[in-house]
C-alpha cells in the first residue's frame, strides 16, 4: 500500500512538473504566432503601399523587434521603476527554502497581498493583525478571496505563528511581516534612528535566525493612484547569533535595518505612516515633561520632511 502511494504520488508530480513546463511553452508558441500573424496582417499590405513591392519577412522582423522593445522596456525603461533590487529577493528564493521580507509601517503592506493574488506560481504568506485593520481586511477578501488564504493571523498564539512560518518556508514561501513596532511587552532593542535611539522588536530577526532563513527587507512606496514601488534589499543570507556575541549580532542586524528604513523615509516622508511618539511609544516620562517631549518629537518629525527637501 506505501509503494502503491509512493508511485502514485511521483507519477502525479511528474505529471504536473511536465504540465508546469509544456503549458507556459504552449502557450508562448500560440501567442507569437498570433501575433506575427497580425503583424504581419499589417504590415505586409502596407509596404506594399509604400514600397511598391512585397518585403519578405517584414512581419517577422517586427514581432521580433515588439518583442525585443518589451523586453527592454522592462529591464531598462519605465517599467522598472517599479520593481527596485529584484534581483536582492529572486536570486535567494529556492523551492524548499523561502525568504522572510521584513516590512514597516511606510508605504503599503496591502500592496504585497494583492501582488501575490497576482502571481499564483510565487506563494506569499503575509503575517498581519486582522483585528488591527478589520476594514480593510474584509474589503480585501471580498474583493478577492484568495488574498485571504495568504494570511497568516498575527493574533494567533505565538507557536502557531512560528509553526505555520516554518511550513510556509519549507516550502519556499515568501513570508513578510513588519517589524518597526513592538507589540506590548515584547522584547525590543534600541537602534539609532533619525539621530535617537528608538526600540524596534526583535522576534522578526529571532525568527530569521531560527529558521535559517534570508531576511530581505521589503517596501511598497505609494506614487499615487494605483500605482506602487516595491523595494527589496537584502539585509543577510543566513542570520547567525553566535551564543557569546547573541546581543552585538542582534543590535547590528536591527541597526541595519533601522538604516535603511530611514533612508527610505528620508526620500519619501509622506509615506510613513506614524502618529505616535516613535522614540518613546510607551510614554516614559510624559507627565513629568509633556511639553519638552512633544516638542522634541514635533523636531523629529520636522525634522524628517526638512531632510527630504
Amino acid at each position: 500500500m506505501t509503494v502503491h502511494r509512493s508511485l502514485s504520488r511521483t507519477i502525479r508530480n511528474k505529471f504536473i512538473a511536465g504540465l508546469v513546463i509544456v503549458i507556459p511553452i504552449v502557450i508562448t508558441v500560440k501567442a507569437l504566432w498570433w501575433l506575427f500573424t497580425y503583424v504581419d496582417s499589417l504590415a505586409a499590405p502596407l509596404a506594399l503601399r509604400i514600397l511598391g513591392r512585397p518585403i519578405p519577412g517584414i512581419g517577422f522582423v517586427i514581432t521580433i523587434a515588439v518583442v525585443m522593445l518589451a523586453g527592454t522596456l522592462f529591464s531598462s525603461g519605465p517599467l522598472q521603476r517599479m520593481l527596485h533590487g529584484l534581483e536582492e529577493l529572486t536570486s535567494r528564493m529556492h523551492p524548499d527554502r523561502g525568504v522572510l521580507l521584513l516590512g514597516a509601517h511606510v508605504g503599503s503592506f496591502e500592496v504585497l497581498r494583492v501582488a501575490a493574488a497576482e502571481r499564483p506560481d510565487v506563494k506569499v504568506r503575509v503575517v498581519l493583525d486582522t483585528q488591527k485593520t478589520p476594514a480593510l481586511t474584509e474589503l480585501l477578501h471580498a474583493l478577492n478571496p484568495e488574498i485571504g488564504r495568504n494570511v497568516i493571523d498575527a493574533s494567533r498564539p505565538g507557536t502557531e505563528i512560528v509553526l505555520a512560518l516554518s511550513e510556509a518556508l519549507a516550502e519556499g514561501a515568501l513570508a513578510t511581516l513588519l517589524a518597526d513596532r513592538a507589540r506590548e511587552n515584547e522584547a525590543t532593542i534600541d537602534a539609532d534612528f533619525f539621530g535617537a535611539p528608538a526600540p524596534f522588536p526583535t522576534a522578526p530577526f529571532l525568527l530569521g535566525a531560527i529558521l535559517k532563513v534570508p531576511i530581505v527587507l521589503c517596501l511598497g512606496m505609494y506614487r499615487g493612484g494605483n500605482r506602487y514601488d516595491l523595494h527589496f534589499e537584502a539585509l543577510a543570507d543566513e542570520l547567525v547569533l553566535p551564543r557569546r556575541e547573541r546581543e552585538a549580532a542582534l543590535r547590528e542586524v536591527v541597526q541595519r535595518y533601522a538604516t535603511r528604513l530611514e533612508h527610505h523615509v528620508r526620500q519619501d516622508p509622506y509615506n510613513w505612516f506614524n502618529w505616535h511618539d516613535f522614540w518613546n511609544p510607551e510614554g516614559r516620562g510624559v507627565e513629568a515633561g509633556a511639553t519638552t517631549r512633544a516638542a522634541g518629537g514635533a523636531r523629529r518629525g520636522d525634522a524628517v520632511v526638512r531632510s527630504a527637501g
